[in-house]
C-alpha cells in the first residue's frame, strides 16, 4: 500500500512541472510525512461545471487523501479507501466510475514503505534520483452534502486515492505494493484526459506504463508517528 509520502514542493514548481494552467485553493505548507484523511495536492483536468462542452483544463487543487464515492451514505468510508488497487480498478463498484472519468496524480517527492528486517520494520524513503517530482497515479470523486444548499461553497466534498500495482522488482524487495506512477509526456496527458472513458482504453493505457526506477534508502524511524514533520524525515540513515 501507498500510505506515507512527501510534498515539499511550492504550487509555483509543481504548476510548472506538470503544466497546470490554474491553481485552485489556499496553498497547503510544506510536509515530509502527509498521511491519510490529510488534504493533498491533486493535478486533474476537468471543464466547467456549467460548460460541459468547454474543453476540460488542467487544474492544481486539494483533496481530501481517502475516496469518498459520490454514493456513499458516511464519509468515514474515506479512511478505508487512501488506495485503489490497479488490478481491480475497473471492476470494483467503488473506483470504476472515476477510473473512467476521474483521473488524477498526486505530485510527491517520494513515498515511505516499511521493509521487514529481523522482525522490525523498517522506513525507507523511495524517490526519483532527478529530484522531479512523482506522479502517483491517482482517482478523484466529488460527493454532495445533502444537508447543504447547492450553491454552498462547502457543499461538494473533494477526496482521492493513490492506485497501487505490484511492486517492481528493483523494489519488491522492500515491500510488494507500490504507487502506480505516471511518466511525464504523452502518458501523463492521456492519464488525465477525460475523454479518454472506455473501459478498454484505459486498460491499454494501463498496461503500457513502463517500470519506474526509483532509488530507495533508509530514513529514521521518526516518520512512524504522524505527528513528526520536517526535513530531517527524508535524510538517509547514516551508518
Amino acid at each position: 500500500m501507498c500510505g506515507r509520502y512527501a510534498s515539499a514542493q511550492t504550487d509555483a514548481e509543481l504548476a510548472k512541472a506538470f503544466e497546470v494552467v490554474d491553481v485552485i485553493g489556499e496553498e497547503p505548507e510544506p510536509s515530509w510525512n502527509v498521511a491519510p484523511t490529510q488534504q493533498v495536492r491533486a493535478v486533474l483536468e476537468r471543464a466547467p461545471k456549467d460548460e460541459p462542452a468547454v474543453p476540460a483544463t488542467r487544474l492544481l487543487r486539494s483533496v481530501r487523501w481517502g475516496l469518498v464515492p459520490s454514493w456513499a451514505k458516511d464519509v468515514k468510508i474515506g479512511s478505508k479507501m487512501i488506495n485503489a488497487r490497479v488490478e481491480t480498478l475497473l471492476a470494483k463498484p467503488a473506483f470504476k466510475s472515476a477510473a473512467k472519468r476521474r483521473r488524477c496524480v498526486i505530485p510527491a517527492d517520494g513515498y515511505f514503505e516499511w521493509m521487514k528486517i529481523d522482525n522490525r520494520k523498517v522506513p525507507f524513503f523511495l524517490h526519483a534520483g532527478d529530484g522531479q517530482p512523482l506522479a502517483m497515479a491517482g482517482l478523484y470523486e466529488l460527493r454532495p452534502d445533502p444537508d447543504l444548499p447547492e450553491d454552498h461553497p462547502d457543499r461538494w466534498l473533494w477526496t482521492c486515492t493513490v492506485i497501487t500495482t505490484t511492486a517492481a522488482d528493483t523494489l519488491g524487495h522492500i515491500h510488494d505494493r507500490s504507487p502506480l506512477l505516471i511518466p511525464a509526456g504523452d502518458l501523463l496527458d492521456a492519464w488525465l484526459d477525460p475523454k479518454l472513458d472506455e473501459v478498454d482504453d484505459v486498460q491499454a493505457l494501463i498496461n503500457s506504463l513502463p517500470e519506474p526506477h526509483l532509488e530507495p534508502y533508509e530514513v529514521s524511524t521518526a516518520v512512524n508517528s504522524v505527528r513528526n514533520n520536517g526535513p530531517h524525515l527524508v535524510d538517509p540513515v547514516t551508518a
